[in-house]
Order: C-alpha cells, then structure tokens, then sequence
C-alpha cells in the first residue's frame, strides 16, 4: 500500500504545476523547440528525471537530519508538523496570488545556493544530448522554488531519508504531466492554470489541507 504522504505529495505537485509552469515551463518548452521531433520527448523526459533527482537528494538530505532529532524529541516532532501545516497555508496564499508569501524564501535560497550553482550552466549549453538535458535538468533542480521547498517540510517529518527521497520524488511526479508537456500544449495549459478560477481552487484545496496538517499536529500536541 502506498504511504498516503507519497500521495499527499503527488498531488500537490500535481496541484503546483501551474507554478512549475511558470517557474521551468521556458526552460522546459525550449528544450522540446531545440531538439528535433524525435528527440523532443527524450530531452523532455530526461530533464524532468533530472529535476526529481535533485529533488529526491534533497529529501532525502533534510529528512537524514530531521529524523535523528525527531526520533530523540517529540517536541521537535510536533514543531515539524506544525511547520508542515503552516508552509501548506502560504503555498495556497502564493498559488492564489493573494500574498507573495513564499518570496522571502526563494531569495533566501537564491543567496545561499542559487547564485553558486548556476555557474555551472555554462558546461551544460548547448543541451544537445540526452545525458546533458538530465544534468540540466538536475541542475536546474535546485532553482529557488517556494513550492519545492514547502515540500520538503514534508521530508521533514519523515522517519528516514529514503521516506523523504520518497515523498519528494512523489511530488516531482505529480508535476511531470504538466512539464513534459508544456513543449506540445503549453499556450493551452498556461491559460487553464493562470486562470483565475483555477488558482483560487488549487490554493484553497492546499490552504485545507494545512489546516487538516495543523489539526493533526495540534491533536498530537494536546495528547
């Protein structure tokens, strides 16, 4: 049986994609425009591996850490749930375009991790082989992504670090239909997800669901 975490994390990124879009949707559409038709989907597909890749190791990375605090302090337990609840209320506030509560964050990571490992795009371009669009995509894997990182709360609260690798490469494949596509149909989906409709339902599907995490996190607190 699945871990319902696993599919909590699929269906935020799923939920997310229209952030992804915005964020890779470029990256992710000239990779397609560049290669030939026949290797259009290979070089696709090769950089959204690469992108969960990234996104696998840092899960795994943060929920290594976590997990041996956690295991040693309850306390620090519940504070991670609650950190959880609380950064699913700001991606719904950020999805909505209500608040740019996650803003603080990217920059946070553009500053300390960013601005070091994008010098490395240079050995990358031009992307014109599949192993090279899967380390482009690795790369670009740690791009400053507020939702990225507000899932990786989750890892948090995982009891190891191949869960958190696990809830983090859920989530990557939740935003796969989205970006493998985005070269074929992207004027399309940019238009269904910008919709303004379409965000207020995807943030508030989200902002439920930390309220659901705090209450939980609560409960545990309480008893």
């Amino acid at each position: 049986m699945i871990d319902p975490l696993f599919i909590s994390a699929f269906v935020m990124g799923l939920l997310g994609s229209g952030h992804c879009l915005a964020m890779c949707g470029g990256i992710a559409s000239s990779l397609q425009l560049a290669a030939n038709k026949n290797r259009a989907v290979s070089f696709s597909v090769a950089y959204n591996l690469g992108r969960a890749l990234s996104y696998m190791l840092a899960g795994a990375l943060v929920a290594g850490i976590s997990s041996r605090f956690a295991a040693q302090n309850t306390t620090i337990s519940i504070a991670l749930s609650f950190l959880s609840g609380i950064f699913m209320l700001l991606v719904g506030v950020y999805i909505m375009r209500l608040a740019a509560t996650l803003q603080w964050l990217e920059k946070l990571g553009k500053t300390l991790i960013w601005q070091h490992l994008a010098k490395l795009n240079r050995y990358l371009l031009p992307v014109d082989t599949t192993p090279k669009a899967l380390l482009y995509g690795a790369l670009w894997g740690w791009l400053p992504c507020g939702l990225v990182y507000s899932a990786l709360t989750w890892s948090l609260t995982s009891p190891s670090a191949l869960h958190g690798a696990g809830v983090m490469l859920f989530f990557a494949l939740g935003t796969f239909p989205a970006m493998i596509s985005v070269g074929l149909v992207s004027q399309r989906i940019n238009t269904i997800f910008n919709h303004v409709w379409t965000r207020v339902i995807l943030g508030s599907v989200i902002i439920w669901y930390g309220i659901y995490l705090l209450i939980i996190a609560t409960d545990k607190l309480v008893h």
